[in-house]
């Protein structure tokens, strides 16, 4: 699906293949891509031309991408959705870089609350390596719930891994939602 999220400090596009060079230099660092299941080690600037060729505007929502721009440095990393074994999956990765300030959290937001505003699905799912504490709090921190656990390839590390499985549920998103809306107006009352 062809949209474009805005949000405190980023801007969530579609790809476009001028993305490639940056997409290519952010993901080969092993730091990065030994924290995800679907890309290899190195990455290559084909690679990155491979992936972005798969991208077509009218992909349903549970099928969209999302590269994630910092306004004056370009792309700094990716979120997106796809189809998964439970249901859709939301996956993400933030360039070294940017670690560490927030973006990510900021990023994953926006698209869940794209995702769960354009589609009436009952739940999103995630999930993570079970060394990577970073992703596990910021789907904390977004509602997500361990659901269990399971093995997943890490291509970059060739080898399956345990992997931490989660779930946020639209009443989970909805309450979320209720409590941001409350904090904000509790905010402007002692702002008056």
């Amino acid at each position: 699906m062809d949209a474009t999220l805005t949000t405190g400090r980023l801007v969530l596009r579609q790809p476009v293949m001028a993305d490639a060079p940056r997409l290519s230099r952010l993901l080969d660092n092993f730091a990065v891509a030994g924290n995800l299941s679907r890309v290899p080690y190195p990455y290559r600037l084909s690679d990155a031309k491979w992936w972005l060729r798969l991208w077509r505007a009218d992909s349903p929502a549970a099928d969209t991408n999302f590269v994630v721009e910092l306004p004056g440095e370009g792309l700094i990393g990716i979120v997106g959705l796809h189809a998964d074994t439970p249901g859709t999956v939301i996956g993400y990765w933030l360039g070294e870089p940017y670690w560490n300030r927030g973006f990510m959290s900021e990023a994953a937001a926006a698209c869940v609350d794209w995702y769960m505003g354009t589609t009436d699905a009952d739940a999103l799912h995630c999930g993570a390596f079970h060394f990577n504490k970073a992703s596990l709090a910021i789907q904390r921190k977004l509602g997500f719930t361990e659901i269990g656990t399971s093995t997943r390839l890490c291509l970059a590390r060739g080898e399956e891994v345990r992997h931490i499985d989660t779930q946020l549920t639209r009443t989970a998103w909805t309450t979320r939602q209720a409590l941001a809306t409350a904090a904000t107006t509790g905010a402007q009352k002692e702002n008056r």
